[in-house]
């Protein structure tokens, strides 16, 4: 392949590179760490860490490419072992930055103060490592948070966040200030910094109100619409850069936001027109790569397209045995593909390998496992439910405490392991709940011939409830009001708008009769809204948003609502504002300065 080639890296064997001697200049570091991503994204993992792990201690490049690695194992893994060595790695590879970075005097920090630096008086290497060392303060940042279970932990984390922002802010000034003329890694730079920035951007775009109001507090301020349309629109600056270090990974937080942040805190579908080009894009120069194998199952998922999405996530996961880690994620998309399917049997089995493979929460995998097996109660031989009851006494052992509180999730499970010896040995349609509570009628509502069965599972529930009103043992009000939510979601989704919102309203007037699952009301109330903003009644949508904001205080899984409730606000507003005067691109994205 010929090194003039722009559109694909050239691809040499990673042997040939660890035996090259003599120094390591900082174009020769950048080069080989694009060889190191395009072994990562070809499932080479092995030799990408091969690659870069003999310079680590010496090329910030290297150092924060196996930083990246190590980060990656660890968060996937979340096994403390793996934790520790990547903390050790990103001290390590903060240490190494730095040591490239421009030393400023006394006399020079307060000179910043009044007056801007002299950007052109930096060198390459002092430019690209404080960039560097600023991914990698935001990656140990982020490590910071899950190594330990103490307040400590969390302030050193906000401390290297602060840290993080203040290189970005450098950077930013650094990328529009200098003089770039006879560059050769000008690019390498920029798409760095278009991808930290928007990140960044994004990351504020979807924090929740209180949190805002505290960083205005202590002097940030902005627009959240406007924040979040600068992330993405520096990201589409840094997709742009073809041929750039990490033109892929502002491609791959685009792809997150757009195919799994959107749907899981969001209102509207995220563009998934962009999604489909960037994925076939990088699908022409790794076909075979685990990561856009993944996203093209995602894509196809969240389309409503289940067959297909389970092909995608089947050979993903079939792709390579190296990072068993990557499977994990397959097998929770798997999960929930079957369970639209109502393949009670395959979700189970796929709920159980996570249970017994990944370490970041048994007691959700061991909760949705238990209730893929309520689900299919009986057809359930002897020995099968003896392990249903035995793992429903299990689970809430295995709850966990991070900085010293449990995960609402967790907590949810703990309590339906409860209600389900309560109501002797049964729960209503727990899978169904999960996949509401996960956001899965976002997506199953795109396919009516999956909504329709799920319409009648649920109606079956209701007539066989009426028969055992009497018999309830004091659920029956709260089994009544999950099952109107379900099967208004189910009408909702077939159009029956009418239907829909008289079963919201339904749960809504059962709030004083309830007696354990309080979050229907809030939940029920959400849903309302939404219907009236499906109807066009945006000023019914806002002050039915407002009212499930707050009205309701305590319940379960409130902060899960509180995302949701967030963005489609912020979404509902800013539709209101479209074509108002404003700065925009060429492809109307706006152009405010980020924040930073």
């Amino acid at each position: 392949m010929s090194d003039s080639d722009g559109d694909e890296d050239p691809f040499y064997d990673a042997v040939e590179y660890l035996a090259k001697a003599g120094p390591m200049d900082l174009g020769t570091g950048i080069e080989e760490s694009k060889l190191a991503i395009s072994l990562f994204m070809n499932n080479r993992f092995a030799e990408a860490r091969a690659l870069l792990k003999p310079w680590a201690d010496e090329s910030m490049y290297h150092a924060l490419g196996y930083g990246v690695f190590e980060f990656l194992e660890a968060v996937l893994t979340f096994e403390q072992q793996h934790i520790e060595s990547a903390a050790e790695t990103l001290e390590q590879s903060v240490q190494v930055c730095n040591k490239f970075r421009k030393k400023n005097s006394m006399y020079e920090s307060l000179g910043k103060i009044v007056r801007r630096p002299n950007y052109d008086a930096l060198t390459e290497e002092e430019i690209h490592a404080e960039l560097c060392y600023a991914e990698c303060l935001l990656l140990r940042a982020v490590l910071t948070f899950i190594e330990d279970e103490n307040l400590i932990s969390f302030v050193k984390g906000g401390l290297r966040m602060r840290s993080c922002l203040k290189c970005y802010r450098e950077c930013w000034n650094i990328l529009r200030y200098r003089n770039w003329d006879g560059s050769l890694h000008k690019d390498h730079f920029e798409s760095g910094v278009r991808m930290g920035v928007g990140a960044y951007n994004l990351l504020i775009s979807m924090l929740p109100a209180k949190i805002m109001k505290l960083l205005e507090f202590i002097g940030f301020s902005g627009n959240r619409d406007d924040i979040k349309e600068t992330g993405l629109g520096q990201l589409h600056l840094g997709c742009d850069l073809a041929g750039s270090l990490r033109q892929i990974l502002c491609s791959m937080v685009l792809l997150g936001f757009h195919l799994f942040v959107s749907y899981v805190l969001g209102y509207g579908d995220g563009d998934l027109v962009l999604a489909e080009r960037l994925i076939n894009q990088q699908l022409s120069s790794f076909p075979d790569g685990v990561w856009y194998n993944f996203f093209k199952g995602r894509l196809e998922y969240v389309k409503g397209n289940v067959n297909p999405a389970i092909e995608w996530y089947s050979r993903a996961w079939q792709s390579q045995s190296e990072w068993v880690q990557f499977h994990h994620l397959c097998y929770w998309e798997l999960m929930w593909a079957n369970c639209f399917k109502q393949d009670w049997i395959s979700s189970r089995d796929f709920a159980d390998l996570l249970l017994h493979e990944s370490r970041w929460s048994r007691t959700i995998y061991g909760y949705q496992k238990a209730s893929f097996m309520c689900m299919m109660s009986e057809k359930l031989g002897r020995f099968e439910t003896a392990e249903l009851l035995q793992l429903f006494k299990d689970i809430p052992g295995w709850k966990q405490r991070i900085a010293g509180k449990s995960i609402p999730m967790e907590k949810f499970a703990v309590k339906k392991c409860e209600r389900f010896f309560a109501q002797g040995n049964k729960l209503i349609l727990p899978a169904v709940e999960l996949l509401y509570l996960w956001n899965g009628f976002k997506v199953l509502g795109k396919q009516g011939d999956l909504v329709r069965p799920l319409l009648a599972l649920v109606e079956r529930h209701v007539r066989d409830l009426a028969r055992e009103k009497d018999g309830g043992g004091g659920f029956y009000v709260d089994n009544l009001c999950l099952l109107l939510l379900l099967r208004g979601m189910c009408l909702r989704y077939l159009d029956r708008v009418g239907e829909a919102e008289a079963d919201f309203l339904g749960v809504i007037a059962y709030e004083k009769q309830l007696l354990h699952d309080a979050y229907l009301v809030p939940y029920s109330t959400y849903e309302l809204a939404m219907s009236y903003w499906s109807q066009g009644n945006t000023q019914g949508a806002e002050v039915t948003l407002e009212n499930a904001k707050n009205n309701y205080k305590g319940y379960a899984l409130e902060s899960r609502l509180h995302f949701r409730i967030h963005s489609a606000l912020s979404e509902l507003r800013a539709s209101r504002s479209v074509g108002q005067a404003g700065g925009t691109t060429s492809n109307g994205r706006k152009t405010s300065v980020p924040f930073l």
